[in-house]
């Protein structure tokens, strides 16, 4: 019983996620079906998906999130709040956007703050995940980037996209939780695969996790398993 009480409450931190380009609406169903099975927190899929999502988790707890300026970030803030709203309009209850990564690493923190805050702002009340695409990103730019995501308003910081290479670290969780507090989310995504990856990254401060390999995660068999 224990066992399965902890299934349950690892599977209600999870975004069960398929971000790939050619996911098909069927691919969409079928993820939203297995979130519904096993409680996840969530669906996570591209905003052009969000409306077929929302239409199969009408009736559940499961909530649909979109991605935006995603997977490179390097949109203008005009267009990531537009995508928001857009995605928001579709059934989209949670957004998850990418940073702008050229502004943070040449010091151009105004930019950065004002592209998380235009998301923010067009996206309220819901609430937003500031992707920083850790890997990319020297230590002292990943704390720059948690303190400018919990200035702007953002509810959480993520790791990252799943498609810069590389992905969530339990040292960069850590690092993460230390710089925002216990008032914020931190959410690890990218190489997030096993039962054992995900428990490791919630014991360092994770209190969300994107995963495609969610069911595999709290069952240990393998379901849809879709690369991000």
């Amino acid at each position: 019983m224990a066992h399965q009480a902890n299934q349950l409450s690892l599977a209600a931190q999870i975004d069960h996620t398929l971000l790939k380009a050619d996911a098909t609406p069927q691919d969409i169903a079928k993820l939203c079906e297995e979130a519904k099975k096993h409680g996840f927190a969530t669906v996570c899929v591209n905003s052009a998906n969000v409306s077929i999502a929302a239409a199969h988790l009408k009736d559940s707890s499961v909530k649909p999130i979109a991605v935006v300026g995603f997977p490179l970030g390097a949109s203008t803030a005009g267009a990531k709040a537009f995508e928001a709203k857009e995605a928001i309009r579709a059934g989209a209850r949670e957004i998850d956007m990418v940073i702008n990564l050229g502004a943070l690493k040449s010091q151009d923190y105004k930019t950065v703050f004002e592209d998380i805050k235009q998301v923010v702002v067009a996206s309220h009340p819901l609430p937003v995940k500031v992707i920083l695409e850790t890997t990319t990103l020297t230590e002292d730019q990943k704390i720059v980037a948690c303190a400018l995501s919990k200035a702007a308003g953002a509810a959480f910081v993520k790791t990252s996209t799943g498609f810069g290479g590389g992905g969530a670290t339990v040292e960069d969780i850590a690092l993460m939780r230390r710089i925002v507090g216990p008032e914020m989310g931190v959410k690890a995504s990218g190489g997030v695969r096993t039962r054992e990856d995900a428990l490791k990254m919630v014991a360092a401060g994770a209190n969300r996790l994107g995963a495609s390999s969610s069911v595999e995660i709290v069952t240990g068999q393998a379901g849809s398993k879709s690369s991000y």
